[in-house]
């Protein structure tokens, strides 16, 4: 890799701890993670850390002070941006949800400014968009979030695209649509696939929220970051936002049905409930953009993700 030494925000969590293993893997010179712990976990990056130059600090990316003196302090070359409030978090607490994606999202951008590191690359999310206007969504889709943890990570990405045309810094933007796979958080502000196998294992009957016609692109967690180390490779993706998705939707119900059926569970012991607030009726990715400037190809169909998340899950069960 043409960088040597890398921070990840949220560097713990899910999506966080998948891609620091990566850039292990890619024999990273040194991987710093800043994590606050709200939903990381140490056992995250155990493999990383038997494996390769990982530096942790339980700290909070909302502080600039912190952020600043972490990448000075290691000499950060380039800065990947997941820190995050979970999207149900923000039917807890709208205000912190919001304020923690555009406050990290400020943080970094005065810092890439001041020349403290050289690149950024910033997750977004599909709910950035709200429910589709139009199938598949390209992003020039018109942004209408539904939920404050959208909100937020919409001002976050206008934010950022200010600055990178403001004063010409180097900042990525990757929207993930609905990201799944081993470690996602199984405790409190599960999503449904977690959720779903969750209440399974548990002897529960799974829940639907609402009708179950919702639809959501389902992207396997590695593809996703291997999505992101290909955009820290690319120069053209330079000032870009890029839609990583597997490119096709199913509804929750059917998703549902089928963990159901991995999992030799009746569906007709299924509980229908009441329809989450804010809760968006159909995502669907178009990533020809990350085609053409990545040559993004999505390894992992729906049926061998769930397969193998349902198989790491029956292993893991720590907060279940």
């Amino acid at each position: 890799m043409e960088y040597s030494n890398f921070l990840v925000t949220g560097g713990a969590g899910f999506i966080g701890s998948h891609l620091v293993d990566l850039l292990v893997k890619n024999d990273a010179e040194k991987t710093v993670v800043l994590d606050n712990f709200f939903l990381g976990k140490m056992e995250n990056l155990s493999w990383a850390s038997k494996n390769g130059n990982v530096v942790i600090y339980k700290e909070d990316a909302r502080y600039l002070t912190a952020v600043q003196n972490i990448i000075e302090r290691e000499k950060i070359e380039v800065v990947f941006d997941l820190a995050v409030k979970p999207l149900p978090y923000s039917f807890v607490d709208p205000e912190g949800a919001y304020m923690t994606s555009v406050e990290i999202a400020h943080n970094l951008a005065q810092a890439l400014r001041k020349k403290m590191f050289e690149k950024l690359i910033h997750f977004s999310s599909s709910e950035v968009y709200g429910t589709a206007i139009y199938t598949p969504i390209k992003e020039t889709h018109p942004l209408n979030p539904t939920t404050p943890y959208g909100a937020g990570k919409a001002a976050a990405d206008l934010l950022l695209t200010s600055y990178h045309n403001l004063f010409d810094i180097d900042i990525s933007i990757i929207r993930p649509f609905n990201c799944y796979g081993p470690r996602q958080n199984i405790g409190l502000y599960a999503a449904v696939i977690p959720l779903t196998i969750q209440r399974i294992l548990r002897g529960e009957k799974p829940v639907i929220d609402g009708d179950g016609k919702q639809t959501r692109d389902f992207t396997y967690v590695t593809d996703v970051v291997a999505a992101a180390l290909k955009m820290l490779e690319c120069d053209d993706a330079k000032g870009k936002i890029l839609n990583v998705g597997y490119g096709k939707d199913i509804e929750i119900q059917t998703l549902v049905y089928t963990i159901c059926r991995e999992l030799d569970h009746q569906t007709s012991n299924i509980i229908y409930g009441p329809q989450r607030p804010g809760d968006v009726r159909r995502l669907i990715a178009d990533c020809s953009q990350a085609r053409l400037l990545l040559d993004y190809a999505p390894k992992i169909g729906l049926d061998e993700g769930l397969r193998m998340t349902i198989e790491w899950s029956k292993t893991n069960t720590s907060g279940i």
